[in-house]
């Protein structure tokens, strides 16, 4: 089979512990078997996708080396972390659904009476190495140890700023459960996380937890951690459903219109979590502009500027050439043209995506250069556009019985640009 070679012992013996861990045995069987995996490696979906930089190195070097734009990758003043995350998430959500956005793409989602935790990096680093690599530009809301019992922790995909190998390690020692995407669990038993705690799925693969149903949807990235990205281990997008509520989470994702199938198999969502940093015309095809991540949360939501969409992957670590507050501001600006709801926690900061407000100050302005002009207006759609929790329950239960009530607006909202 070409694309997948096993290191020897010798090298296997030398490679960091943060690197993981091949697949082997039934689980390179499985991950044979997908139909996602050809030619030695799994496929994205909408067709060839170019994973590394494109374009000249000359020009990504100018871009990323320049000093007036190496100023705006990073806050000017300390970044204003939630203070009271601890005692705002030890009584449970009014509404049933309350969503903490630790950062970067790490969420803790409580969600009818169960605790879902996504990507959770909670290392300085998102590297294998604790001396160099991206460094976090504010700290971690609160320790991992005081967040409580978790029921599920559910991984994207295997790269460092979703899968830190001391998060997992220390979460290894509970009783929690781990959803990941095909392959990635050769990584998390190599910590220590033993294989029946690993809920280990293809696209399209779901599994109960207690009263929730996780499904691992398709995405469009990568995967790999070691020296060479041989693609062996699947990535994916989320769909977490329970009784009364349903929530996305994109992972690291190009936009494909695979979203709309996500969409209509799954959807409405009451919340969705979408990549919009990190994003380059470097590497179009593997990550979202703002434009783009708020044109999927409408593809996930038929349409319909339904639900709350929580950008995720930004503020947190510096990944690409753009500055730290563009993903903000463009999010904001894709919104407000299209009326879609969303929310601006700062890290840190529950809110309840079905109550009748979520937080939607630009809260990134007091520590950032102020650009030229500037900065724009920040009408952001929020409470007015957002239902309350019962007429939101109601309306998402509807939508998915194929019955909308009468009255309800179906046209096509105004075309968001795809980057």
């Amino acid at each position: 089979m070409t694309g997948f070679r096993s290191p020897s012992s010798g090298l296997r013996a030398l490679r960091p512990a943060a690197f993981g861990a091949d697949p082997s045995g039934e689980r390179l069987a499985r991950i044979r078997r997908s139909p996602h995996f050809k030619d030695g490696v799994f496929q994205n979906p909408g067709g060839t996708t170019s994973t590394r930089p494109s374009g000249s190195s000359r020009e990504f070097a100018k871009t990323f080396f320049d000093k007036d734009e190496r100023a705006r990758r990073a806050p000017t003043g300390t970044v204003p972390v939630h203070a009271t995350t601890l005692a705002d998430i030890a009584e449970p959500p009014a509404t049933g659904l309350r969503l903490t956005w630790m950062g970067h793409s790490s969420v803790l989602a409580e969600i009818d009476g169960h605790r879902v935790l996504f990507d959770p990096v909670w290392g300085e680093r998102c590297s294998p190495f604790a001396f160099a690599g991206p460094k976090r530009l504010h700290p971690v809301p609160l320790p991992l140890a005081a967040l409580g019992p978790v029921d599920v922790v559910v991984i994207s995909h295997d790269h460092y700023d979703h899968l830190d190998m001391p998060t997992i390690k220390a979460l290894a020692g509970t009783d929690t459960l781990f959803a990941v995407p095909l392959g990635v669990g050769a990584h998390l038993e190599h910590w220590g996380v033993s294989a029946d705690r690993l809920r280990e799925l293809d696209w399209n693969e779901a599994a109960k937890v207690g009263g929730l149903t996780l499904t691992a949807t398709p995405a469009r990235h990568f995967c790999g951690r070691g020296l060479r990205n041989t693609q062996h281990t699947l990535w994916a997008s989320w769909v977490v459903a329970g009784d009364e509520h349903r929530i996305y989470h994109s992972g690291d994702t190009g936009y494909f219109e695979g979203f709309q199938d996500i969409g209509a198999e799954h959807g409405p969502f009451d919340a969705t979590m979408i990549q919009i940093g990190a994003y380059s015309e470097f590497w179009p095809d593997i990550h979202m502009t703002p434009e783009e991540g708020v044109r999927a949360h409408l593809d996930l939501q038929g349409g319909r500027p339904h639900g709350v969409l929580l950008p995720i992957h930004w503020a947190t670590f510096n990944l690409a050439t753009h500055a730290w507050t563009d993903p903000g501001e463009g999010t904001v600006a894709a919104a407000r043209t299209v009326k879609a709801p969303i929310a601006l926690p700062r890290p840190g900061e529950p809110f309840e995506p079905t109550a009748g407000t979520v937080p939607t100050e630009p809260w990134w302005r007091g520590v950032a250069l102020t650009p030229a002009g500037g900065w724009p207006a920040s009408d952001v759609p929020a409470a007015a556009a957002i239902k309350t929790s019962a007429d939101s329950a109601a309306r998402a239960q509807a939508d998915r019985a194929g019955d909308a009530p009468e009255g309800e607006a179906s046209g096509e909202p105004e075309p968001v640009p795809a980057g």
